[in-house]
């Protein structure tokens, strides 16, 4: 099944970063990270409009968010769980809603997540639904 692309008036890492604003004095523990959830706009690509319903759930079921805050200990395990991989702030990473905690920073719905929650990263949050 194709993805469903987004119509985003600019780039939605950006928007996200913009929103969520200063947050340098939140501080995580341990091998916590602080996601920023993607919630997709309204409109796809092929100009159809998604239902109020649908967006809304978003605010549930959304599967990617952008990586803004680590823990001092994230990713960083011995052993060959994260072996070879680098996460960066702003890496859109994927993940079981259920699997992390809700929170509003700024008025922008976040996640904690234990890092060994974290199930992928891709490029772009269209990509996953």
């Amino acid at each position: 099944m194709p993805q469903m692309m987004m119509d985003h008036e600019g780039d939605p890492r950006q928007k996200l970063l913009n929103e969520v604003g200063d947050i340098s004095d939140i501080e995580l523990f341990h091998n916590q990270v602080l996601l920023a959830v993607y919630l997709r706009p309204q409109k796809t690509k092929s100009g159809l409009y998604l239902t109020d319903k649908h967006v809304d759930e978003d605010r549930f079921q959304s599967k990617v968010g952008l990586l803004i805050k680590a823990g001092p200990q994230a990713f960083e395990q011995d052993g060959s769980w994260f072996s070879g991989l680098s996460f960066n702030d702003n890496d859109w990473l994927v993940f079981r809603p259920s699997d992390g905690w809700s929170i509003t920073i700024n008025n922008v719905l976040c996640r904690i997540f234990d890092d060994i929650n974290i199930r992928g990263r891709v490029p772009h949050p269209d990509a996953v639904w």
